[in-house]
Parts: structure tokens; sequence; C-alpha cells
């Protein structure tokens, strides 16, 4: 008998620089090709109460205002993902933060901006706890 990873949900977004950019095709197209199975999206935009939400850890940090208004400067796009081993496998997928040191073929290595830590192309939640967090945030409307 085979032993297979329980099956997770994980969340990611496509941020406003990568939907600007008009990646957001070549994103999705990247996770499905991975395995992922798409259960939910939905094109947003952060608001303030979300924002201090959503990056509840980093309020009061000296980056929390540019990060702040760069996740309020044009729409994003939430996928719910669901495989084996969901939110370590995207983790590899998406690379580094700082996109200018991700792995060449990583999401951020193909699509973030390589001056700006911010403009990394996505989010991918980091841990369990973090994806049940922030799917609960961005889809609680959607249910």
């Amino acid at each position: 008998m085979e032993n297979r990873l329980p099956m997770e949900e994980t969340l990611i977004m496509i941020k406003p620089d990568a939907m600007l950019a008009k990646n957001a095709g070549e994103i999705i197209t990247i996770l499905e090709k991975s395995g992922f199975e798409l259960k939910k999206s939905k094109i947003f935009r952060m608001d303030d109460e979300l924002a201090e939400k959503f990056y509840v850890e980093h309020v009061g940090k000296d980056f929390f205002p540019g990060l702040k208004k760069f996740m309020q400067s044009g729409p994003i796009m939430a996928l719910v993902l669901e495989r084996e081993n969901a939110i370590n496998y995207l983790r590899e997928i998406v690379g580094c933060t700082d996109s200018s040191k991700a792995e060449p073929g990583t999401i951020r290595n193909l699509y973030g901006n390589h001056n700006f830590l911010t403009s990394n192309a996505v989010h991918a939640s980091d841990c369990p706890v973090s994806a049940k967090r922030e799917i609960n945030l961005i889809f609680q409307n959607n249910k």
C-alpha cells in the first residue's frame, strides 16, 4: 500500500503587481500543472480592515504602511488550492519571498519584481494554521 500524504487546502493570492502585468493566467496554469485543484477563487480589493487583519503580525512595523499601500494598489486574486502536501509544495513552487533570490522557474522568480521585496507576485500560506485563518478571512462572505 502506497503511503499518501493527506489532502490539504492552502491559499495563494496573486498580488496587484502580477494582476497588473496580466500574469494571473500563467500562474494558474503553473498551479494546475503542479497538481493543484482550484477549489475557490475570488477577485477583490483589500481595504484597511482586511489588510490589518490579514497582516496582523506586521502592524506597527516600519514596512507595514508600504506593504498595505501596495496590497491596496489594485485587484488581488485569491485561490483556495487543494492537493496532497499543498502548503509545503506550494511554498516550493512559489519560491523565496525575495524574488531576486528565488530559484529559477519558481513563480516569484518568473513574475516577481526583483527590485521591490513586496512586489513578489504572490502570497502563499506558510503553515496549516495560517492557511485556515487566511482562507477564512478572504472567503468569509463566500461560504
